[in-house]
């Protein structure tokens, strides 16, 4: 199982639309994926088509038990039909707000929570879309994945703003003994105005061998997808194709380093198709 943190402490760059874009294409591909909800925002869950639920992540942070994210998982509200394996979501709640509080009571193990509660899940790819803060939230999404990727906009803090959560990722890995690594940063929203261009080159040139390529464009076909919370191929429009090979190129990146990961032998098979696993 590849576990994925989606990060960023600035908010409003469109993470919880890589996230869902990514989680969208992984079913497609027939990876059995999870996304994790931990943003009080819940834009992710309801972003699934997951509305008012009656379990959420809270419940399975505050369990502190092994495997305690299986007792909240549930199927989101997209189309089963369009997905060889239809993505599943551990929801949030407004619960979340207040949890964030009460884990800052604990003084043993409050950082790895969500490691503890996703122990034994069984799942082939799981997303975890964070919080737009280095909180404690966030900092449980980054204890529990094998990868982090860095999602941004080309703007005029981006450089900034990236160097900082590279550096607290980083600064995760060396405590975890390097079993967290980046796995790249994610450009989203790349207009074609000569303003996002120079940032974007800002980008590259300050973190030349992290920037996958290539960056996801602006489109009204994605913003449409999140706003009717459709995974992007549900859409008939133009763009959609583009968006689709946009998303499914990053998703390679992500997934090129997963050799060497523990997985059952239905993912071992779909990563292969896919060129990520040999022998």
């Amino acid at each position: 199982m590849l576990v994925v943190a989606a990060v960023n402490q600035k908010g409003g760059v469109g993470k919880t639309t890589v996230a869902l874009g990514l989680a969208s294409r992984a079913g497609c591909r027939g990876l059995d994926t999870i996304v994790v909800d931990l943003d009080p925002q819940a834009n992710a869950t309801s972003g699934m088509g997951v509305w008012l639920p009656s379990h959420g992540v809270d419940e399975a942070l505050t369990a502190d038990r092994p495997g305690s994210l299986a007792d909240v998982l549930c199927a989101s509200g997209w189309d089963d039909d369009l997905f060889a394996v239809a993505p599943r979501v551990a929801p949030s709640r407004g619960s979340m707000a207040q949890l964030e509080l009460q884990l800052a009571t604990d003084p043993i193990g409050a950082q790895d929570r969500l490691a503890t509660a996703l122990q034994g899940i069984e799942a082939d790819l799981v997303i975890i879309d964070c919080p737009p803060s280095l909180g404690l939230l966030t900092v449980n999404g980054l204890f529990a994945a094998d990868v982090a990727v860095v999602v941004t906009e080309p703007g005029a803090w981006a450089t900034d703003g990236v160097e900082q959560i590279v550096r607290n990722i980083h600064r995760i890995a060396e405590r975890r003994a390097g079993q967290l690594r980046l796995g790249g940063i994610i450009v989203n929203r790349l207009g074609r105005t000569r303003d996002a261009r120079y940032w974007d080159d800002q980008l590259v040139e300050a973190h030349a061998e992290s920037v996958i390529r290539p960056a996801i464009r602006l489109r009204a076909a994605v913003a449409e997808a999140s706003a009717q919370s459709l995974p992007l191929h549900a859409l008939d429009r133009d763009g959609v194709a583009e968006a689709i090979s946009e998303f499914d190129a990053v998703l390679d990146a992500i997934l090129g380093d997963a050799i060497d990961l523990t997985t059952s032998g239905s993912s071992i098979e779909a990563l292969a198709a896919m060129g990520t696993v040999h022998g």
